[in-house]
């Protein structure tokens, strides 16, 4: 569930932002949504399995997304993605550290700058899906020594880290560098990489079924600038999540060429620590809702979450585009939520074929700076009743009072989303993301 707003003045988040490039941070979302009992904790910027048909027909483009970027003589890490938005609220990957490789399930979080993992001297961590790491066990594990470039333990003898997110979790433990492997069916060998070995977690990081996390965040510890410094991929990576049924998808480290009719945002990298995006308009049936532009670019500005699993627009973008939706589908019937203490807006009477949900809902559509849309169909703003057969509940929310627009991963089902932070942009390519994975390999 996601958690109550906290206000914090500018002055303090620009103070969190330079603390998030060392060693040691305070790692905060842009915001703390309302609690909802399907949300997972807006921890920073977080990634699911399943069954049948898919939500959504797409083109045929088997062949399209078989290589790395044409301009780049890198190759990139294709990793699998699993789990869903309605069983765990993110989505994992695997990753295998050490020599020889234990393995783990991490959640993928493009707002975290740290990759970690409980070690086996952690006595206040949870239980997770995989055994701890041990260290002992790896030839190639060495602890990072103390130096100036990070914080350092009492004896300042080891580097060590700390996040503690916006729900009030918190991971702590000590630095350590290792080789880390990304499947066999990557492209990209084996690498040394520094990581966290955790050695204490609470909150939400003690109860999660998945070990720990993959930072994609910017930030020297994050995995994608480390692999980049090193000079082993290019300045870009990607992630796709399956759709409302299925979950999985896929996820690149890397570049990889551009579908020709991929859409591009402007995504400012000094406009906040985290990945914007340039939203102006907004479109729901076909009716621009009447909003100053200025409203998406309040506070953080229209941010990409990947950890976050709903949506949460600013109060008038959410007065607007209820208002407009409602109307649209008056002739529904309105249910209670799952749980009647949180006010969902739930419709029943539908077919419970997702492929059938555009014949009664409409389509959104976010319109960038450049003109360019993005369309969202009815699984990128709904989600499923979990007591109503045939029931679907929206899935975008108030922000409470805080006026960044955070765009979770409802949004993005079905939608391969290219960070391209080389060339500062952010590309949106609707296709079938559980089926993605089989046609990078």
């Amino acid at each position: 569930m996601a958690w109550p707003l906290v206000n914090l003045t500018v002055a303090f988040f620009f103070l969190i932002f330079l603390l998030s490039q060392s060693c040691l941070s305070i790692s905060l979302p842009l915001l703390l949504p309302p609690p909802h009992p399907r949300a997972r904790p807006a921890m920073v910027l977080p990634l699911f399995p399943s069954p049948k048909n898919t939500s959504t027909t797409f083109p045929d483009s088997s062949h399209r997304l078989l290589r790395s970027d044409s301009n780049s003589s890198h190759p990139y890490a294709r990793m699998r993605l699993y789990d869903n938005l309605l069983s765990r609220g993110y989505y994992s990957t695997r990753l295998w550290i050490g020599t020889p490789p234990q393995r783990f399930a991490l959640i993928v979080d493009t707002g975290s700058t740290v990759t970690y993992v409980p070690c086996a001297m952690c006595e206040k961590c949870g239980t997770h899906q995989d055994p701890k790491f041990q260290p002992e066990l790896s030839s190639t594990y060495q602890p990072v020594k103390c130096n100036l470039d990070c914080n350092c333990d009492k004896d300042r003898d080891q580097c060590i880290y700390e996040r503690q997110y916006a729900e009030m979790s918190v991971t702590s433990g000590i630095l350590a560098e290792d080789v880390i492997s990304f499947g066999n069916l990557s492209e990209l060998s084996p690498q040394r990489i520094v990581f966290g070995c955790e050695t204490e977690e609470t909150g939400e990081l003690y109860r999660q079924h998945a070990d720990g996390i993959i930072g994609l965040g910017r930030g020297d510890l994050s995995i994608v600038d480390q692999l980049v410094e090193k000079g082993v991929i290019s300045d870009s990576f990607s992630l796709c999540y399956g759709g409302m049924d299925v979950g999985g998808g896929a996820m690149v480290l890397g570049g990889i060429s551009a579908p020709s009719d991929m859409i591009f945002s402007y995504s400012d990298p000094v406009r906040s620590p985290y990945y914007n995006i340039d939203l102006k308009e907004m479109h729901v049936a076909g009716k621009k809702l009447d909003l100053d532009p200025s409203v998406f670019d309040r506070k953080f500005g229209t941010v990409l979450d990947s950890g976050t699993t709903f949506a949460y627009f600013p109060e008038a973008v959410f007065e607007a585009f209820k208002d407009t939706i409602m109307k649209e589908l008056n002739s529904l019937k309105q249910v209670s939520g799952a749980v009647p203490s949180y006010n969902d807006t739930c419709f029943s009477g539908i077919s419970s074929d997702v492929s059938q949900l555009s014949k009664t809902f409409p389509t959104i559509e976010l319109v960038f700076e450049n003109q360019q849309k993005l369309l969202l169909t009815p699984e990128n703003y709904l989600f499923r009743h979990s007591k109503v057969q045939g029931a679907y509940c929206l899935g975008i929310f108030q922000n409470g009072m805080d006026p960044t627009t955070l765009l979770g991963g409802i949004i993005v089902r079905n939608t391969l989303v290219t960070y391209d932070r080389q060339d500062s942009k952010i590309g949106f390519w609707k296709t079938n993301c559980s089926e993605l994975w089989e046609r990078l390999h």
